[in-house]
């Protein structure tokens, strides 16, 4: 085993200190918010993801404090809050924005520019993933999946929908939010702050004027299967069924290259019907 080196430090991994409570005004009407919210449920221990949004309102981000409190109120131990506040992603570990941008990175809205959006706002901005400009205002991330795909490609701000966004319409939209300038999402609630999103995700009302009554629905892709659902067939067939021969305004033709054929359209060779491919197992290099 290698000694350490008499002039280095050993440190002895003391353990921290209990987190201070809140100052008594805050804890008071803390505690007033946490009664309402655990009397929505059966369990008081079901009632820790508003908790944490509820803490998060306070501070921007959960905290110790914040961990501390939960566990409280809840009668759980900080380990078992603090597992769960830090497997969820809109929970904060540390100070934060009051705009939270995040750009879908995910397949569609990658394809569609959000690698090149998050790229750019990552210069214009100064800043990488989770991290927020100097002045406070923003707090730039990549998130997965918003459920949004036919609007791709998307930024949400606090949670909000900025659809069908370009590098040069979501670096505007930066710049807007460092200014105090007035935004507004494409579809959906007008934008607030952080800890107020976090609020309202707590489970308490929003009582902006028209707040309520301002929201947005999916887009025509997303409804398709919904409306298919309901025996109305849309207007155009993408796929026609199999058996059924396709309506042509005028005679066949064989299709360019240009014009794509699912597996539907046409009858597509396989390894099994191609004389040159057929089918059977692979065998290794020098077999």
């Amino acid at each position: 085993m290698t000694a350490t080196p008499a002039n280095q430090e050993v440190s002895l991994g003391m353990p921290q200190l209990p987190a201070p409570d809140y100052p008594a005004d805050v804890r008071a009407r803390l505690d007033a918010d946490a009664k309402e919210v655990v009397a929505r449920y059966p369990d008081s221990r079901s009632a820790l993801l508003p908790l944490l949004h509820l803490v998060q309102s306070q501070e921007g981000y959960v905290t110790r404090t914040g961990v501390r409190f939960c566990a409280e109120t809840l009668g759980l131990t900080t380990a078992e809050v603090t597992a769960v506040s830090t497997f969820y992603s809109m929970y904060r570990r540390k100070p934060g924005g009051d705009y939270q941008v995040g750009v879908c990175t995910n397949t569609l809205c990658a394809v569609m520019g959000g690698d090149a959006i998050f790229d750019e706002l990552k210069q214009h901005l100064g800043v990488g993933n989770n991290e927020t400009t100097e002045d406070g205002k923003v707090t730039l991330e990549h998130i997965e999946c918003n459920a949004a795909c036919d609007f791709a490609p998307v930024v949400m701000v606090n949670w909000e929908f900025f659809d069908d966004q370009t590098p040069e319409s979501a670096k505007r939209l930066v710049d807007d939010l460092r200014e105090g300038r007035p935004v507004r999402p494409t579809r959906g609630a007008p934008l607030c702050t952080y800890k107020e999103t976090a609020r309202i995700l707590a489970g308490f009302p929003d009582e902006r004027p028209g707040a309520v009554g301002a929201t947005g629905g999916a887009g025509p892709a997303s409804l398709i299967g919904l409306k298919l659902a309901k025996g109305e067939a849309p207007q155009h067939r993408v796929v026609h069924p199999r058996g059924e021969a396709q309506q042509q305004d005028g005679p066949p033709h064989d299709p360019s290259p240009s014009e794509h054929l699912s597996s539907h359209d046409a009858p597509q060779q396989t390894s099994a019907s191609d004389p040159a491919h057929p089918a059977g197992p692979e065998t290794e290099e020098g077999e």
